[in-house]
C-alpha cells in the first residue's frame, strides 16, 4: 500500500472544520498560531482506498438512492472477524448516523422518560447530553484513580442503585482515560448489569486504536450478556471520517433487535451512500495495514507527549493504553482550575477539552488530542513546557 504521510500538515482552517475552526470563538485561542487539541477527529487524511471510493462516486456523478448493501455488511463482518476475533451475522447490523445517533436511539428504545441512565464517570460528553435531552435521569457511577489509573469500583456503584436504572452504557475502550478494560473488568460490567436488570449499551468506537501490549475484548465476547447486550462500532474513528455521520448498532439478541428495528423504522433513519462506501472501501487488508501504521505513529506522539509532562512537576498523563487522547491531571501543581486552564489556552495557545464536561471526576483534568502530525505535538509540549516553566 501507498505509505501514510502522517507527517504532513494539511490547512484545516476554513473547511468547515470544528476542530479548527471553532477553537477562536469558543476557547479565545488564536487562530494565527493556535493548536487545536480538542475535538477527537484526526488531522490525517483517511487511507487511499478510502479516498479512492469517494473519488469514484464523484467520476460517476449520480448520487441517489443507496440500494444492495451485502458488500457494505460484509465487511463489518469481515473486519469484527479479523481484527477483533468476533464473529457477527449480516441482520445483526443497524447503520446510524454516528454513534451518538445511536445512543440516542437506544436510550430511544428500550428506556422510559425519568429511568436512569447509568454512566461511569468521567466519560464521553455527548452520552450525558444526550440521555439529558431525552428526559431520562444521568447516574454518575465515578471511576476509582488507583495508581493513576481508573478501576471500576462496583461496591460502591451497588449502593448507589435505585431500582430506577435501566441501563448502562459502558465506553470501551475507556474515552477520556484511555483504559483498555480487562476481560474480567469486562465481565464485572456484565454482571453488574445483571445484578440491577439494566441494558448494556457498549460503545466500542476506539477499539481499533489499542497501543501496542495492548488487548481490547469486545463485549460481546464475554458469556451471559448476549440476551441484554447492545454493541456499537464505527469506522469514523479509525479512519478519520467522522463527518459521514456512520456508525453501527449491532446487536446480537432477536428481541432486542426487532424492538430496536421498529423504531429505527417509526424514525424513517437510512443511512448516508458516503458513509457506507467509505466503510466498505475501509473495512479491507489496506485500510487494516494503514490502521497498523496509524497506531505506531499515534505511540509515538504518545511517548513524545507523555516524556514532555512528566519533566513538568504536578501534571500527570493517565497511561493511554488506547485512543489518541491524553488525560492530563492539574491536581499536583496545586492552581486552581480557571488558573492552569488559562496557562494552557494563553500561554501556551492550545485549545484541549474542559475535564468537567465528562462528568464527576474530571474536575482537575483537561483532554489533548494527540493525532496530530508530530511537528504539533512536538510544538505543543514546549508551549506547556513554558507556560509551566515557574513549577521547573
Amino acid at each position: 500500500m501507498t505509505q501514510p504521510f502522517f507527517d504532513d500538515v494539511i490547512p484545516r482552517f476554513g473547511t468547515h472544520c470544528s476542530k479548527w475552526d471553532m477553537m477562536e470563538p469558543l476557547y479565545g485561542v488564536p487562530k494565527e498560531d493556535g493548536i487545536a487539541m480538542w475535538v477527537a477527529d484526526m488531522d490525517f487524511r483517511p487511507p487511499v482506498c478510502v479516498q479512492k471510493a469517494v473519488e469514484k462516486m464523484a467520476a460517476h456523478g449520480i448520487y441517489g438512492y443507496f440500494g444492495d448493501d451485502s458488500d457494505y455488511r460484509a465487511a463489518i463482518g469481515w473486519w469484527m472477524k479479523n481484527r477483533h476475533g468476533w464473529d457477527i451475522e449480516p441482520n445483526w447490523i443497524f447503520t446510524t448516523h454516528g454513534l451518538v445517533n445511536g445512543t440516542g436511539l437506544c436510550v430511544d428504545t428500550f428506556t422510559q422518560p425519568g429511568d436512569g441512565v447509568v454512566l461511569m464517570t468521567p466519560v464521553y460528553h455527548a452520552f450525558a447530553r444526550v440521555i439529558k435531552a431525552a428526559g431520562r435521569e444521568v447516574v454518575e457511577c465515578e471511576l476509582a484513580l488507583n495508581d493513576g489509573r481508573y478501576t471500576l469500583d462496583f461496591d460502591a456503584w451497588d449502593a448507589q442503585m435505585t431500582g430506577r436504572e435501566t441501563m448502562l452504557v459502558l465506553c470501551s475502550p475507556h474515552n477520556p482515560g484511555g483504559r483498555v478494560w480487562t476481560r474480567a473488568e469486562l465481565e464485572g460490567v456484565a454482571e453488574f448489569c445483571k445484578r440491577h436488570d439494566l441494558i448494556l449499551v457498549s460503545d466500542e468506537i476506539h477499539h481499533d486504536l489499542v497501543m501496542p501490549g495492548q488487548t481490547h475484548t469486545p463485549m460481546a465476547l464475554i458469556n451471559g450478556i448476549s440476551d441484554r447486550l447492545v454493541m456499537m462500532t464505527a469506522t469514523t474513528k479509525t479512519f478519520n471520517i467522522a463527518g459521514t455521520h456512520s456508525g453501527n448498532v449491532i446487536i446480537p439478541d432477536p428481541a432486542l433487535r426487532a424492538r430496536f428495528a421498529a423504531r429505527m423504522g417509526a424514525l424513517g433513519i437510512s443511512p448516508n451512500s458516503f458513509g457506507l462506501e467509505m466503510a466498505t472501501a475501509a473495512y479491507s487488508p489496506e485500510g487494516a495495514a494503514w490502521v497498523d501504521a496509524l497506531v505506531e505513529y499515534l505511540d509515538g506522539n504518545r511517548a513524545i507527549f507523555d516524556a514532555a509532562l512528566a519533566a513538568i512537576p504536578g501534571l500527570t498523563s493517565m497511561p493511554l493504553e488506547a485512543t489518541y487522547l491524553a488525560w492530563v491531571d492539574f491536581s499536583g501543581t496545586g492552581m486552581s482550575r480557571e488558573e492552569f486552564t488559562a496557562r494552557v489556552e494563553k500561554s501556551a495557545r492550545i485549545a484541549p477539552n474542559h475535564g468537567p464536561t465528562f462528568g464527576k471526576g474530571g474536575e482537575t483534568f483537561l483532554r489533548f488530542n494527540l493525532a496530530t502530525p508530530r511537528s504539533i505535538v512536538e510544538t505543543a509540549c514546549t508551549r506547556l513546557t513554558e507556560a509551566f516553566s515557574d513549577l521547573q
